[in-house]
Order: C-alpha cells, then sequence, then structure tokens
C-alpha cells in the first residue's frame, strides 16, 4: 500500500461533475474522475455540443481530473485520447472496461470488453503510445461467476503500459447487486506491482478501513456512497489519522446541498441545473427525518430558490426535533 491511501471519487455518470469533484476535493478526496466520456461521440460531435462542453469542463479551484473515455475501437479510442491530452485539462486518461449499463455494453463497450481481453490488450496498448499522461484502467472482477477475468487483465493491463487500476469487486452480472469481493480485489493487488483501488461498498470510514485491510489495496474508490455524501472523504481520512470521524451537521448538510444547487445554477443556469440537482438534492437528505415527505416536493420544484427554501425548511424541522 502507498503510504497515503488514495482516495478516489469513482467515476459516474451523470454525476461526478466538477461540482460534485470540488466538493469531495474540498473534504479530502485526493484523486478524481470525470463522468465518462464516448470516444466515437466526443470525435463524431460538433464542436458546439452542450453536453461535451458541460463533460469536459474543469474548475480552475478542483485539483485536475482524470478523464475517463469508454468505447471499444481502438482509432476512436486513440483519436479521443490524444484530442483530450492535449488539452492540457486533465492530470490523466481512465479506460473504462467496467461499467454493466445495457445501453455501454450492448455497444461492446464497458463490461463488454471483458470477454475480449486481446481487444483490451490492443485498446490500452494503443492508448498508451498517444500520450505520455498518467493511464489508469477501471474494470470489474468479470463478465460473471463462470467468466473471471480481473487478474489475467491486470496483468494485462500493466504490461501495456497501465500505471494504476481501479476494480470494482462485482461481476457485470452481478451489476450492483450483492456484496463486493474485496478478497478477489485482494488476488488484484497480489498479481501486479503498479497500485489498485478498492472499488465497491466502502460508504464508511470503517468500511473504508476494512477494504484497505482486506485487499492491501493502494486507496478505495468511492462511488455510491459519495452520493449526497461528499463529506466521506473528510471522516475516513480523519479514521486513516487515528482520529474520530466527524459526520456532517444538519446545518453543514443543508449548506453543502445549497452551495453545490449555487453552482450548478452559476454553471448551467436554472432550466438545466434544477432537474439535475434534484437527485443530488434527494441524496444530501436521505435517511434524515422529513426526508421522504420534502423529497416529494423537492421533484416537483420548479426554481432552485423553492428548493433552497425546502432545503432551510428541512434545516429547521432537524432543529425542533433536538
Amino acid at each position: 500500500m502507498t503510504k497515503t491511501p488514495i482516495l478516489s471519487l469513482a467515476p459516474m455518470a451523470g454525476v461526478t461533475d466538477w461540482p460534485m469533484r470540488l466538493l469531495c476535493a474540498e473534504m479530502g478526496c485526493n484523486y478524481t474522475t470525470t463522468e465518462m466520456v464516448s470516444a466515437q461521440g466526443l470525435l463524431q460531435a460538433p464542436d458546439t455540443l452542450r453536453v461535451y462542453k458541460y463533460l469536459l469542463a474543469v474548475h480552475p479551484d478542483e485539483p485536475r481530473p482524470r478523464v475517463q473515455i469508454f468505447g471499444h475501437r481502438v482509432d476512436y479510442m486513440t483519436r479521443a485520447a490524444a484530442r483530450l491530452a492535449d488539452t492540457g485539462l486533465f492530470s490523466g486518461l481512465d479506460i473504462n472496461m467496467g461499467c454493466p449499463a445495457q445501453k455501454i455494453v450492448s455497444s461492446g463497450s464497458g463490461s463488454a470488453l471483458l470477454r475480449d481481453l486481446p481487444l483490451c490488450a490492443e485498446i490500452i496498448s494503443a492508448v498508451r503510445k498517444v500520450s505520455s499522461l498518467p493511464l489508469s484502467v477501471k474494470m470489474r472482477l468479470g463478465w460473471d461467476d463462470v467468466h473471471l477475468c480481473a487478474v489475467e487483465l491486470a496483468r494485462i493491463a500493466q504490461d501495456c503500459g497501465a500505471d494504476l487500476l481501479t476494480v470494482h469487486g462485482r461481476t457485470r452480472a452481478q451489476q450492483y447487486s450483492g456484496k463486493a469481493d474485496w478478497d478477489a480485489i485482494r488476488q488484484v493487488k497480489e498479481a501486479v506491482s503498479i497500485p489498485v483501488l478498492c472499488n465497491g461498498d466502502v460508504n464508511s470510514a470503517a468500511s473504508a478501513l476494512k477494504a484497505l485491510e482486506i485487499t492491501g489495496c493502494d486507496g478505495v474508490a468511492i462511488g455510491r456512497g459519495a452520493l449526497g455524501n461528499p463529506f466521506l472523504f473528510r471522516e475516513i481520512a480523519d479514521a486513516l489519522r487515528g482520529e474520530t470521524p466527524r459526520p456532517p451537521t444538519d446545518d453543514e448538510i443543508v449548506s453543502t446541498a445549497i452551495r453545490h444547487g449555487q453552482m450548478m445554477l452559476e454553471w448551467k443556469g436554472e432550466r438545466s441545473a434544477v432537474p439535475e440537482m434534484r437527485k443530488h438534492l434527494c441524496w444530501y437528505i436521505h435517511g434524515r427525518r422529513g426526508a421522504a415527505r420534502l423529497r416529494t416536493r423537492i421533484t416537483s420544484a420548479d426554481t432552485m430558490r423553492e428548493v433552497f427554501d425546502l432545503l432551510r425548511e428541512f434545516a429547521a424541522l432537524q432543529k425542533a426535533d433536538e
């Protein structure tokens, strides 16, 4: 394990844009990655297409993220990697070989690549040749329990020039069900000499410490555990220092959610920011008193001001219950 474990925000479509990355970085996350970017889409889209403008946006105050690309054609992957590297916006390149979404898999990308290791090797080698930026690969344990390939793919990735691996401890067939297999991730870690991040079921400071102990990994990559909870990185950092983790107060949750919304509003404007922020705001209040009732009202709010008023109402409700 590296001296200071890596605390990574795992890439999530529709989630890990710059406001989310910035908030997590401020809480102690020291490794972030963009939402996944289609190599083919990037190359074929008009330069004026707003979706890629948003996907590739990096805020000057955030540590430079890695950019994640997905695809299955070597030519598209290399050309997209070269273009993204040339922007100077990103600290590294990450290849997605683990996304289980049917839309991605049906195109031959994401987890579908786990069924074609020679193609994986070709893609990684080709991308390595077009850029000197650090190169990482995100993968799963395999296609299903019968076809496990993480150890073999990890060795291939290392031999082809990858600098770091992120391993989700489930197969594609599992999607996000069942438990992440940390013992299987340990086998990957023991098979290679490059850093490996453990991904899956890290949702608390205690689970992060346990994952690091079991896997021997160089850090953890947190996806769903960070939804509405950038504070998790602070709690894990506290625990790693041997200190008592500092959970957020209700006031901190509300003020952070409002700040998140304000950043989205200033960046994308109300028409786009309000519908995108609804899910984030529901995640922020999840599991707290009155959350179910407030969630219904948030999902029907039309303006960010309405949403902020509801959050302040929520804060007042928490204080009344103390």
